[in-house]
């Protein structure tokens, strides 16, 4: 008798794929990604590309039951497309839901790794470029550094381990999307990477980071501009802030009352 597949011991998996003019690499990720886990379904959610990538993903679709697609009208940002995709999982039923982008800087050969980790009892893994194991492939020095400072700020300012808090290659179990209140999530953009593994710690879930390798893009533009980054800045100040005030209240109520 053979051992139970991760997806037997999981669930129903989707992996969700936000696009904006990813016309050049959707069904080149798409078709890696159902080679690599058969077993795993795929929803794409397009911002209304105007390249066609909403057109090629009806196509993907028409052509395989287990690929899906959502279609939104105007680039909202990167939390805004997810927290639709993952609404829809949930509706949908599925019992683990993933992340990872379309240009094939999250390898869907890699996803075996995270599938072990969630079946290993963790509530929320982390697909990680910074512990041991992990690495960047095709950055500029610059930009590297500027990605490690930014999560050791938000370690630091935030008071949490996680040695990548902004990748986004990463599965959740359902039940951690329904405990951490999606629909309370502030953010729009990148930083809501951070939001989601801050309140997953903050709700006592277990959170493991795994290597991987990530590869810049080969094909098309990044989405990544100076003021994504500026707003992420601002919002992990603004939490670190909230954090220190509400501890350091706490502190000297206890000692008012000791």
């Amino acid at each position: 008798m053979s051992a139970p597949s991760l997806t037997d011991q999981l669930g129903r998996v989707v992996m969700v794929i936000p696009t904006y003019n990813e016309a050049d690499n959707l069904a080149w990720i798409v078709g890696r990604l159902r080679r690599a886990q058969p077993e795993v379904d795929v929803l794409v959610v397009d911002d209304g590309s105007p390249d066609g990538t909403g057109r090629l993903a009806d196509e993907l679709a028409d052509a395989d039951p287990q690929v899906h697609v959502i279609h939104r009208q105007e680039k909202a940002g990167l939390g805004a497309a997810y927290l639709h995709g993952f609404a829809w999982a949930l509706d949908e039923g599925y019992d683990v839901i993933g992340e990872m982008d379309a240009d094939g800087s999250h390898q869907p050969e890699e996803l075996v790794r995270l599938l072990d980790a969630l079946a290993d009892g963790a509530d929320l893994v982390l697909g990680s470029r910074y512990v041991p194991g992990g690495s960047v492939v095709n950055w500029p020095l610059r930009r590297w550094a500027i990605s490690r400072a930014g999560n050791l700020y938000v370690r630091l300012l935030l008071g949490i381990p996680i040695k990548d808090a902004t990748g986004g290659y990463r599965l959740f179990r359902r039940t951690t999307l329904e405990k951490i209140d999606l629909a309370t999530a502030r953010s729009a953009g990148y930083v809501f990477q951070t939001e989601l593994a801050t309140r997953a710690l903050q709700h006592g879930l277990k959170v493991r980071e795994v290597p991987i390798e990530f590869i810049e893009r080969v094909r098309g533009d990044s989405k990544l501009s100076g003021g994504i980054a500026s707003e992420s800045m601002r919002r992990v100040t603004a939490w670190g802030l909230q954090e220190r005030t509400a501890q350091l209240r706490g502190a000297l109520r206890r000692r008012a009352g000791g």
